[in-house]
């Protein structure tokens, strides 16, 4: 269509994880969490449903607000909310870039990083992570036009974590704001949510798709310092986030001793998941995610994805240009770990 913007047209857009709308199959492929959420959950939602949806949601999320910043010890004013984390992040990229900006990333980590700065007709700059997945000085060096960094910690796909620390001195020497995506944060040994107080420029984005088994909800949110907000505020659509997620939401951050068995249940399946994997001769990186990078230097990976594919399982593969290509595997339930690490070996 000739109406379209051209870098609209020239770009190839974001690609979601299957999401199978029919046939039975082990899901571990996009990351979802394999537990039920929070019963609290489902109680809020079903007292909105009483109460009705003829009405406009609180367009700021007051109640998710409060709550969250008595969690994290901040103030309401330091917390914007969104419709999932993907839109925080996109709010983010509609404030800080334009049109014929720099917009900067690692590589590979999410690639929906990429399709934001097209999408603005701005310039993705891919800094590579070292063989280790750490990060190195040039993620910071100045650049002409550079307006906005994404770090996600722990990334995507190697589940591997930058100490705070670094990402100190990182955000520090970069001249323009560092979003650290934390979309799995809740996995990790650790957090980057103090950054935030001390420095300006960090704002942290967070999702209750993952550690909350919220991801049919949609629902995220970013800390940054008020002045910071104010200014994403203006950017976000008038009533980002419904009435039944702004409930459901909230619900889910009152009932912490859920999160804390399920984080405990999510972590050590993970502990298995990546034995199992190293053991079938996967180079496996130790995750700080609910999922496990599993690359391997003999055996082709994409024929085990179709094959598990086609008995039922998935798991995602994921190629990178110039870097190599791997498995990605979610972590699910004992059960599904159990059997997708049975039919892999039966493969090799």
């Amino acid at each position: 269509m000739s109406s379209v913007r051209p870098n609209i047209a020239a770009m190839a857009g974001y690609v979601p994880g299957e999401q199978p709308q029919g046939g039975k199959f082990i899901k571990l492929n996009t990351n979802e969490n394999p537990y039920p959420c929070s019963p609290a959950v489902e109680r809020a939602i079903e007292t909105v449903l009483r109460t009705g949806l003829g009405k406009y949601p609180d367009p700021m999320a007051t109640a998710f607000r409060a709550r969250a910043a008595q969690l994290l010890s901040v103030g309401p004013d330091w917390i914007l909310c969104g419709n999932g984390s993907d839109d925080i992040l996109t709010i983010v990229t509609r404030a800080f870039v334009g049109q014929g900006d720099l917009l900067r990333l690692p590589y590979p980590s999410y690639i929906l990083y990429k399709s934001l700065a097209e999408i603005q007709g701005a310039q993705a700059e891919e800094v590579r992570f070292q063989p280790d997945w750490s990060l190195g000085d040039d993620f910071a060096r100045p650049a002409h036009r550079l307006k906005l960094a994404f770090l996600p910690n722990p990334n995507s796909p190697s589940g591997t974590l930058l100490p705070p620390a670094r990402v100190a001195e990182l955000a520090q020497a970069l001249p323009c704001p560092l979003v650290v995506d934390e979309a799995y944060v809740d996995f990790a040994d650790t957090n980057c949510l103090d950054l935030v107080r001390r420095n300006e420029k960090v704002l942290v984005s967070r999702s209750l798709s993952k550690s909350y088994a919220l991801a049919g909800l949609r629902f995220g949110y970013v800390v940054a310092q008020p002045q910071v907000v104010r200014e994403l505020e203006k950017v976000k659509d008038s009533y980002n986030c419904d009435a039944l997620s702004i409930a459901g939401a909230t619900a889910a951050l009152d009932d912490q001793a859920w999160l804390r068995e399920n984080r405990a249940k999510i972590i050590a399946t993970r502990q298995r998941l990546y034995e199992g994997a190293r053991q079938l001769g996967f180079d496996a990186a130790r995750s700080q995610a609910n999922f496990v990078w599993c690359p391997h230097a003999k055996v082709p990976v994409k024929p085990l994805y179709e094959r598990l594919k086609s008995q039922g399982v998935l798991v995602r593969y994921m190629n990178y240009a110039g870097w190599g290509d791997g498995l990605r595997i979610s972590v699910g339930s004992d059960e599904q770990v159990e059997a997708c690490l049975t039919m892999l070996k039966g493969m090799m």
